[in-house]
């Protein structure tokens, strides 16, 4: 009784936070048929169905024992089991349970059947969906095992059933409305066969219903604080305002296991945890109850942490983390702990600088410092803020270096001011400004600004400010904290000699253009040479000074951050051995060679440098086998090789040492550069698999750390690295198994801990998933001013950028891959330096060359929605194993998580989702040790964190109004995928349902369609995963069977085709009364209106008509007495909305050629009925004819028929609008022998014609050589005329002959012939 009152309080008050309960397996479900309704213990049949998924196989259990199992022929969703007679070995208890993935389901509810003339006991329990609070309503549920029962509820101390039912299905729901005190009791169900009102079954278990939520609720804290790490106490307080109480703790994660109940003290109660653990953190509440288990509201909700340590925390300064003196600073700090307060800490101070509380974090406040001094500079970081005393270790992420300036710098350039200011808040009568490093400088100045100029670069030093006020003149203040000019690389810098470079050229530039213009002017007066040749010369040497000046302009003002290109060198191979003999390695040795590049065609094995063993061709994995076989003497010796590509050779690889038959070739050792306080990974590469690992320390005998067999490298971890781990490392391998076969130990590692600088920032401009041929920047900054940057690829230098003098500010450098090739995958990193020290390596970008591999699958566990605050698992599925994986998220840049696994897939735990986590996410696998080549990434995934699901379409295709006989696929869509669907039909209790898995995104097809499809459908999600998410049903569509009454007319008013703006009506005229008209559009799958008139005609109204509305249109009906089994549809209207018609066509019977004596019909058609045609002849300005039918007869008489033709049209109920013309239409006249004569004729006419031309036209060309030709002389005159002279033509032909030209009597004289131009 106890445990029903709890579970009844818990359902009770649950739904009042709007806290849906914690979703449990679904249960299959168990019932019995019978072929004799009077006496079903007659032939019983039990009947098994799964819930949520199709099954291979169902159990029956007896009295918890197994009793049969089927295995169907196929997967289905329920099986039966034929018991036959009730006798009294049949009866007892039975369960089912459905075979799924992870084994047996949970068991349905107990069905028991007793001796034969007795119904099984139904089961009575409450609906938890429904929040039975005072005033509300509560559905209590019964359960038969047999079909068309009569169910009757009671209520103890009442003779008479307070209610009945008889449902059409086995299950029963009494609605007990405005829930009071005078309600609670006792109530329990029975039920009977209604043919036989005197066959009962036995009592239900009785069900105790109390009203909830009367006290109010109480408050839940926790001593000493909600966050504690694991091993440590911890007291959770519930207090109330009522004394006398019982006092009920649980835990929302788990609730079953973690349900507490404790007397009070008073008015409150503590609940002891005397030894935390990692798996008591979650979310807490409390209630109380009375002795009648009448119960308060639930308190709110605490959340408790259990962790060693807490997440990082981050630190940002905005606007910069170099601020002007005086100004004020914000720096933010986030982290992902709620409810705990933050705190700001100083490097070099004890206690944390500011404090913010858990209020203020809420409201995302920063901390703030307001007029910064020199005394706020320094390094800060950020924490939680834990106010009790707890172990937990915290980490901060990064921190931020604050730098305090004078304005505008304390970074001092050559030739350069800088301003010194010494505000103080009241008024006073001078400035006092001193200079260190020389006694005897001294500027005394009234408004305390004080201009230093940086001549020659001898300002730098230490100043400090002091002042005096009107009042005391003689006495002067304390002197100011100093401030320390310093220049940016000593005295003589690269920017002032790149600035004296400048200025040189510039002279040098103006001395040539001075030199030139003299030597023009020189060159004019001597030769006299034209005055816009001068001025041609002088506007191209100005030209060429402005450019040289532009140049010199681009050289002072360069650009912050130059790209630089990365050429990438071949990637080094990788070289090791195998052997068959595991044992006794050297009895069968082969070493082989890999390249990460996929371009690579050959590898060559070299031997002790130059020895040149043997070249092998690269396989389809890019790696070659070289056979040493049983190890030997003359093998003894340090192996590497190279691998080959088209135009180029690799460095060689690390080196192999074979040093004999008993001892293992050396491994080789690396580490990063030791970080104080950080953890540090030491790798140790071997050159055979299965072998384990040994670390050393110089100084002691026995090994620091061993690793067994992880593959040919290990990683030893030391875990925070400090002074007391410097030292030299080295390591050794050896076989797995006695007697132990050792290596030679490695050459040493030293590590020493140095001073560093910060690590910097290190992304790529895009996604570091990339395809072959993209464009790819890395950008590696840090807020140091001139750095240079060092960028790596797998631990090996590939680039580097010089740091530059000219910039101020944060230091940065872009490297750039221009189209990125098969071996440039890999792991990034930079690092920066100034001098002598270094920076920490940045955190490391993996660049990934997709597209080499087939895409994973990725799929959500238990499903793509979740629900706020629960865990969601997705799960990446790839094609190979040991790959490296990685999760994506749209409009992300870099991954989210990083697994490798040694299988062909991944999990990714998202923890504790919330509304954005929603989106798109995908993943990839890539190899590590082949540059990174990774898979096409796979589909994307959408994540929905929500508590609700929302409501699916359905719809019908091709339309929810189908004939007879017609398939029709209902689709039931929304926003999830790979989600179950239930198709309810209304009046029918079964439902169809689809999985994820086979449903095609929710179609249910309905094939040959007849008049028992007719109905209103619905559809909602059913997920095929255990979840808690509320859901909704679609909206009701309406399947509608035509061909059963005589179709209508449909006719449009005032006309099938209006302008736009216009109204119209369709009407749809039926044969019989008392109907529901609709209004169908093609392509438009639901009706667009429905109307139920009082006669036989339904008038659809369309107001202010738009081109949309265009289209065909047609009209069913049905009798409301027969509702959705509707008349054939109206024979189609086509409604054209357009202030032009659209254009005819026009073509011509028989052909468009005319023969002697033979007619040419036009036919022109248009789209709407009613209209008059009009035939056009090119040429003529009147129309040719008129015609209503669109058919015109054309003669050609005396040949006034060829020619173009067009036509067009206009309505008859609107003359003035006429359509566009048609396509133009050309007649022809036919070729007859009168034809054909006269076309020959004509070729032959035209082919002379030609001839003559062309030789006409080589007579010309030839005569016009012997033409006088005509020559220009330009010379200086004294005021005369220029004159043109005429040449006397040689004349052609035999010696001797006479001619009475001119020039025959004086040979050798020309004759000058004076011509005015």
């Amino acid at each position: 009784t106890m445990l029903w009152a709890f579970i009844l309080l818990l359902f009770f008050i649950w739904p009042r936070l709007g806290i849906t309960p914690m979703a449990m397996e679904p249960q299959p479900e168990l019932w019995i048929e019978s072929n004799y309704p009077q006496a079903p213990w007659e032939n019983i049949t039990l009947w098994c169905r799964s819930p949520s998924r199709i099954s291979s196989k169902f159990l029956l259990l007896k009295d918890k024992t197994q009793m049969t199992w089927i295995r169907p022929s196929y997967k289905t969703f329920q099986a039966s089991f034929l018991l036959g007679a009730l006798t009294e070995s049949n009866t007892g208890f039975y369960r089912c349970c459905y075979w799924k993935e992870t084994g047996w389901s949970k068991p349905s509810k107990i069905l028991e059947l007793e001796a034969p003339g007795q119904l099984p006991k139904p089961i009575f329990w409450i609906q938890a969906e429904t929040p039975p609070l005072l005033g509300c309503n509560v559905n209590v549920l019964c359960h038969g095992w047999l079909q068309d029962l009569v169910f009757m509820l009671f209520k103890e101390g009442y003779a008479e059933p307070v209610d009945y039912q008889v449902p059409t299905g086995r299950v029963a729901i009494f609605s007990i409305d405005n829930m009071t005190p005078e309600k609670e009791g006792v109530y329990i169900c029975r039920t009977h066969i209604q043919m036989l009102p005197t066959l009962w079954s036995e009592p239900s278990n009785p069900l105790k219903l109390v009203v909830a939520g009367l006290y109010p609720k109480p408050t839940l804290t926790a001593y000493p604080g909600p966050i504690m790490a694991p091993g440590e106490s911890l007291s959770l307080r519930c207090q109330g305002p009522i004394y006398g109480m019982t006092f009920a703790l649980m835990r929302l994660e788990d609730m079953e296991k973690s349900f507490y109940h404790k007397e009070p003290i008073k008015n409150e109660a503590y609940f002891f945890f005397p030894t935390l653990k990692i798996h008591d953190s979650g979310r807490y509440l409390c209630f109380y109850y009375d002795g009648s288990y009448r119960g308060s509201l639930l308190s709110d909700i605490l959340k408790i942490w259990v962790t060693d340590a807490l997440p990082k925390t981050w630190l940002l300064a905005r606007p910069s983390p170099v601020v002007l003196m005086g100004q004020n600073i914000s720096l933010k700090c986030r982290g992902s702990v709620d409810g705990v307060g933050l705190a700001l800490y100083k490097k070099g101070e004890d206690k944390p600088v500011q404090f913010l509380d858990a209020t203020s974090v809420i409201d995302n406040k920063p901390f703030l410092l307001h007029g910064v001094t020199h005394h706020d500079a320094g390094i800060y970081s950020c924490n939680y803020h834990l106010t009790w005393k707890t172990s937990i270790r915290m980490v901060t992420h990064n921190t931020v270096e604050l730098l305090v300036v004078a304005w505008p710098s304390t970074v001092f350039k050559q030739a350069k001011a800088i301003t010194l200011q010494c505000p103080v808040s009241h008024p006073v009568l001078e400035f006092f400004l001193e200079w260190e490093e020389r006694a005897t400088f001294h500027k005394f100045l009234e408004d305390g600004d004080f201009i230093i100029t940086n001549i020659e670069g001898k300002r730098t030093g230490t100043y400090s400010c002091s002042y005096h006020v009107e009042v005391h003149p003689n006495v002067w203040s304390h002197c100011s904290e100093p401030l320390k000019l310093i220049g940016p690389a000593g005295f003589l810098t690269w920017n002032s000699i790149l600035d004296e470079a400048i200025r040189l050229s510039l002279m040098t530039e103006l001395a040539a253009l001075l030199l030139v213009l003299l030597w023009i002017r020189w060159k004019c007066r001597r030769l006299r040479i034209r005055e816009a040749w001068l001025l041609e010369t002088a506007q191209g040497v100005t030209m060429l000074f402005i450019v040289a000046a532009l140049l010199c302009c681009g050289l002072c003002n360069g650009v912050l951050t130059e790209e630089t290109e990365i050429i990438m060198p071949t990637p080094k191979p990788e070289l090791w051995a195998e052997t068959n003999f595991p044992l006794a390695p050297w009895e069968n040795l082969t070493l082989w060679c890999r390249s990460p590049s996929g371009s690579t065609k050959e590898f060559v094995l070299l031997k002790d440098g130059t020895g040149w063993i043997a070249t092998r061709r690269a396989s389809e994995q890019v790696r070659a086998a070289f056979p040493l076989g049983e190890l030997t003497q003359s093998h003894r010796g340090s192996y590497h090789c190279h691998s080959w590509e088209e135009m180029a050779v690799s460095e060689p690889s690390e080196a192999l040492e074979l040093v004999g038959t008993d001892i293992l070739p050396k491994p080789v050792i690396s580490a990063s550069p030791p970080i104080r306080g950080q953890e540090l990974q030491i790798r140790c590469k071997g050159w055979l698999a299965g072998m384990e690992f040994a670390l050393y320390r110089d100084g002691e005998q026995e090994p620091v750390q061993q690793l067994g067999a992880v593959g040919r490298e290990a990683f030893f971890i030391i875990r925070r690295m400090e002074d007391k781990d410097e030292g030299n490392y080295s390591c050794r391998t050896h076989t797995a198994t006695l007697p132990f076969k050792w290596s030679e130990p490695s050459e040493p590692l030293e590590l020493v801990i140095k001073e560093m600088y910060p690590k910097p920032f290190f992304k790529t401009l895009g996604s570091p998933q990339v395809t072959l041929g993209a464009r790819v920047t890395f950008n590696c900054s840090t807020p140091h001013q001139h750095m240079s940057f060092i960028l790596y690829k797998d631990d090996n230098e590939i680039a580097s950028s010089d740091r530059s003098w000219a910039n101020p500010g944060p230091s940065s450098a872009h490297f750039l891959i221009v189209s990125v090739g098969i071996g440039d995958g890999g792991n990034y990193s930079c690092r920066y330096y100034d001098f002598d020290t270094w920076s920490e390596p940045s955190d490391p970008v993996e660049l990934v060359v997709t597209e080499f591999y087939p895409k994973p699958i990725l799929l959500a566990q238990p499903g793509p929605v979740v629900f706020p605050g629960k865990d969601v698992t997705l799960h990446c599925q790839g094609n190979l194993k040991g790959m490296r994986f990685a999760l994506l998220r749209e409009g992300t840049k870099a991954p989210l998580q990083f697994q490798s696994a040694a299988g062909s897939s991944a999990d990714f735990l998202l923890h504790t989702v919330g509304a954005e986590d929603s989106g798109n996410y995908s993943c990839i696998y890539y190899e590590t040790t082949m540059s990174n080549r990774g898979s096409y990434l796979s589909t994307p995934l959408m994540i929905w964190v929500t508590d609700t699901f929302p409501k699916p379409w359905l719809f019908a295709e091709p339309s929810s109004v189908v004939s007879m006989g017609q398939n029709v696929t209902l689709w039931c869509q929304g926003p999830f995928h790979g989600v179950g669907y239930i198709l309810h039909k209304e009046g029918e209790a079964t439902s169809r349902q689809l999985w994820g898995s086979t449903s095609n995104d929710g179609a249910f097809p309905i094939t040959s369609v007849s008049d028992a499809n007719i109905g209103r459908y619905s559809c909602c999600y059913h997920p095929d995963w255990t979840s808690s998410i509320r859901i909704q049903p679609s909206n009701t569509l309406e399947l509608m069977v035509t061909g059963l009454l005589p179709k209508p007319i449909l006719l449009a008013h005032p006309g099938p085709m209006v302008v736009p703006g216009e109204n119209m009506t369709l009407q749809c005229q039926g044969e019989l009364p008392d109907s529901t008209f609709f209004l169908l559009k093609e392509g438009i799958q639901a009706p667009l209106e429905h109307q139920r008139p009082i006669g036989y005609r339904a008038d659809f109204w369309m107001p202010v008509v738009r081109s949309e509305d265009s289209g065909i249109y047609s009209c069913v009906y049905y009798l409301d007495s027969a509702p959705l089994a509707a008349s054939y549809p109206s024979t189609s209207l086509e409604i054209w909305v357009t202030d032009k018609p659209p254009k005819p066509s026009l073509s011509a019977w028989p052909n468009t050629v005319f023969k002697l004596g033979k007619d040419i019909t036009l036919q022109c058609r248009g789209p709407l009925p009613g209209v008059e045609f009009v035939l056009e002849h090119d040429g003529e300005e009147a129309p040719q004819q008129f015609s209503e039918n669109g058919d015109f007869v054309i003669n050609n008489v005396e040949g006034k028929g060829i020619g173009n033709y067009s036509c067009s049209y206009r309505l008859q109920a609107s003359p003035d609008i006429w359509s566009e013309p048609s396509d133009s239409l050309e007649l022809v006249g036919a070729a007859g022998p009168a034809a054909q004569e006269c076309t020959v004729g004509n070729i032959v006419r035209s082919s002379l014609i030609v001839v003559v031309v062309v030789a006409l036209g080589v007579v010309l060309a030839i005569e016009w050589k012997k033409w006088p030709r005509l020559r220009t002389r330009g010379s200086e005159t004294d005021g005369r005329d220029q004159t043109i002279v005429l040449e006397e033509c040689n004349q052609e032909g035999e010696p001797g002959t006479t001619t009475n030209s001119p020039s025959s009597t004086s040979q050798g004289i020309s004759v000058e012939l004076p011509v005015p131009i």
